[in-house]
């Protein structure tokens, strides 16, 4: 299982709303969340052999920038 974290722009429960179906479409990934509560609003994401390209393609494709930490 690999672990990923990313700086993200997401604010809110709304922008959480919006990337769920984009990130849970990616068959690659089993679980992920978002840490509202963080300055760098972390998304941190489980998966196997998930590419970091693959979620910040997810999360731009709604509008969403993602920079893995």
């Amino acid at each position: 299982m690999m672990l990923l974290k990313f700086k993200t722009n997401i604010k809110c429960t709304g922008c959480i709303a919006t990337i769920t179906p984009e990130l849970n479409g990616l068959k690659e990934v089993k679980h992920w969340e978002v840490d509202l509560a963080s300055t760098d609003k972390v998304l941190t994401v489980e998966g196997e052999n998930i590419q970091s390209s693959q979620v910040k393609d997810a999360l731009k494709s709604v509008g969403y920038q993602a920079e893995e930490i």
